[in-house]
């Protein structure tokens, strides 16, 4: 060989290896907008149910908890708010952030930090309301493809540690967690970076007049929440559950606008946002859209489920205000028009008005307008609102 040829074959070899170096440098920065890698086709679908206290996502959870291809876990940052003393949510986010990460992950060596010492399984938060720790491996009481009874498992199902949760977990193709910690989608941007992560969210939001309604009925067991959603700021008791509405209204603003109006591309084909209210009024068409979304198929099994616990009679007692009972879900939906003060409508309207036009709910300009049941105050929805498709998603959904 020539040293003609020696040369010209020794740098080409260089400009492989330069461009080699330059496709990672460019990969390391546009990891910071959208991974290189593709989230996993084979692997775990991650679901985060976002949504605020008393907006049906107890429900909503369920819907999810019941399936037999789910893990499902609520409302695990609780044990971070509750385990550091007078926090703020600003402060508390990050935390439950990185928490989140481990549980999708099926690693529960990060509860250590917020339990107590030789805890069980029933010190997980809720946990009986997760029919994948009312089932093997975690416990013996329901068959992996029945429909759990919450009670029942409560008193039933418990272990020392985590060992068998954790088993339990990697045994499903779905992890779902549901929060009400979250305030905006920043701080999550890092979970849909992850390439070991295939995260979709759903956001479910509901009408604050009705939110607050329900918040009234079981308003004692907000203290601490809306303390640290407030940032335990010194306000006026009359004026507590006004100010935590009007923060709540204001995420959910946030939330919407940053996945629609401004979605970094790592977004993209990962948001759905959900109202209560017709989930309500047409829920199997609703779940299934969700199930479709998510990754799952609806079973006959859910279908029967689904339409029990909506079209049961009446809109729940008090003391089932945190229970999933059969009731009807629509008359759920309204019951603020009959009994909310028109006062408290007003107020409600006027601090969270930007988020009901955003939402999709009309108002009401006087009692009499409230509590006529026959005028509809939800504007149709417009689908492109709500949720990002990808093309290839729009790509199989034609199909």
């Amino acid at each position: 060989m020539s040293p003609r040829c020696r040369v010209n074959f020794n740098t080409m070899i260089f400009l492989v290896v330069l461009q080699g170096a330059a496709v990672v440098l460019f990969c390391n920065w546009y990891y910071q907008l959208s991974p290189c890698d593709s989230p996993p086709q084979k692997g775990k679908i991650h679901v985060l149910l976002l949504s605020s206290w008393r907006s049906g996502s107890s429900f909503l959870g369920q819907v999810f908890s019941q399936h037999p291809s789910v893990f499902y876990l609520m409302e695990p940052g609780w044990h971070v708010w509750t385990k550091i003393e007078k926090p703020g949510a600003r402060v508390l986010r990050m935390a439950v952030r990185d928490l989140m990460r481990n549980l999708y992950q099926c690693d529960f060596s990060v509860m250590d930090s917020y339990m107590p010492e030789n805890y069980n399984m029933s010190t997980l938060f809720m946990f009986h309301h997760s029919r994948a720790l009312c089932s093997p491996p975690a416990c013996s009481l329901t068959r992996r493809s029945d429909m759990s009874n919450e009670t029942l498992c409560q008193k039933k199902c418990d272990s020392q540690g985590l060992e068998t949760v954790e088993k339990a977990c990697h045994t499903y193709s779905h992890v779902v967690l549901k929060e009400t910690r979250f305030f905006e989608l920043e701080s999550l941007y890092p979970l849909f970076q992850d390439p070991s992560l295939d995260l979709r969210i759903i956001h479910l939001v509901r009408d604050p007049r009705a939110v607050i309604r329900s918040r009234e009925e079981s308003a004692k067991s907000f203290d601490v929440d809306n303390a640290i959603v407030l940032e335990q700021r010194n306000v006026p008791a009359a004026s507590i559950q006004y100010e935590v509405m009007q923060e709540i209204c204001r995420s959910h603003v946030r939330i919407n606008e940053r996945a629609i109006l401004k979605p970094p591309p790592f977004l993209e084909g990962r948001y759905k946002m959900i109202r209560y209210e017709d989930v309500a009024r047409n829920p199997l068409k609703e779940i299934n859209d969700i199930y479709k979304f998510v990754g799952l198929e609806m079973t006959s099994q859910m279908e029967e489920w689904i339409y029990k616990v909506t079209h049961g009679k009446g809109k729940g007692s008090k003391k089932e205000a945190f229970q999933i009972t059969s009731r009807n879900a629509n008359e759920v939906s309204q019951a603020w028009r009959t009994v909310l003060q028109h006062s408290k409508v007003k107020r409600i309207q006027e601090l969270c008005k930007g988020a009901m036009l955003l939402l999709g709910y009309r108002t009401v300009d006087s009692e009499k307008e409230q509590k006529r049941l026959d005028i509809d105050l939800l504007v149709p929805r417009e689908p492109y609102e709500f949720s990002w498709v990808s093309a290839k998603s729009q790509h199989t959904g034609s199909n």
